[in-house]
């Protein structure tokens, strides 16, 4: 059983539309219109959200099947995509349209790639942060990279103000205190620095937190904006789905927030 209020679901689906409940049973199907529609809804589940007074979750909510240490779960490397190739390319687009050469970024749960744009011209500080030193030492867009487990301890080992983007990939949801990584995430980046969350489908499902297996993926959008909302030091997040061919192959959404500008 989920701990979290009925309210934030009903949040969810209030900050959807009338036809959320039709549509979130029917998304996987093939047909044209219901996956077009579906790509309507996932865009606005973060456009006027409901959110609870105080944060809505349980430790519970962030268990996971395997609670075993990760560092010996991810001591193997493994060089592979974790989402097909179509949704790597998605990606890989959807990072062009907003990565500006010479930035500082942090790739969080990084490995041995990052997915980011061939062409673009990172910073001093393109930054991996994962669990596997190989895979981490394979990356050709890094400067440099940290092995850290960050459910042991999810501080991050940077200063205050030294990224202007933050971008992890399809790992949120293995992340079993996300509401002080995200607190930590608007720390290390620069006023108006942009954290972008990438979501599929796929997991590891014993190392993935309960609440996400027991959620559909418009749920995941809305529990991935909240985890901004209660960190604070953002702006209000939005989603996107950028989803390559819906229906026939790997799902992908965007939920993105930028870090407060200094008053």
């Amino acid at each position: 059983m989920l701990s979290v209020p009925t309210s934030l679901l009903l949040a969810l689906v209030s900050a959807s539309c009338d036809a959320f409940s039709t549509i979130s049973i029917n998304h996987r199907r093939h047909d044209s219109n219901t996956a077009l529609s579906a790509q309507s809804i996932a865009e606005k589940v973060l456009a006027n959200p409901q959110w609870p007074e105080a944060w809505p979750y349980s430790d519970q909510d962030f268990a996971r099947q395997d609670e075993s240490a990760d560092s010996e779960f991810y001591d193997q490397p493994r060089l592979c995509y974790h989402i097909d190739d179509a949704a790597v390319t998605a990606l890989t687009e959807y990072y062009s349209t907003c990565f500006k050469d010479g930035e500082d970024v942090l790739d969080l749960c990084s490995s041995w790639v990052s997915h980011y744009p061939k062409d673009w011209k990172g910073g001093e500080n393109v930054v991996g942060l994962g669990m596997n030193e190989y895979e981490l030492s394979q990356n050709p867009v890094l400067t440099s990279y940290e092995v850290k487990d960050l459910n042991e301890d999810p501080t991050l080992p940077f200063e205050d103000n030294t990224f202007d983007k933050v971008t992890c990939v399809v790992s949120i949801d293995y992340l079993n205190k996300p509401l002080k990584v995200c607190q930590e995430i608007a720390r290390v980046l620069r006023p108006g620095g942009e954290c972008i969350l990438s979501m599929s489908n796929r997991c590891f499902p014993t190392k993935a937190f309960q609440i996400w297996l027991q959620t559909s993926d418009l749920e995941h959008i809305f529990i991935a904006g909240s985890f901004f909302h209660y960190a604070g030091g953002f702006d209000p997040p939005s989603s996107l789905d950028i989803s390559p061919n819906p229906g026939r192959s790997d799902p992908l959404y965007i939920v993105k927030a930028a870090k407060k500008q200094e008053s």
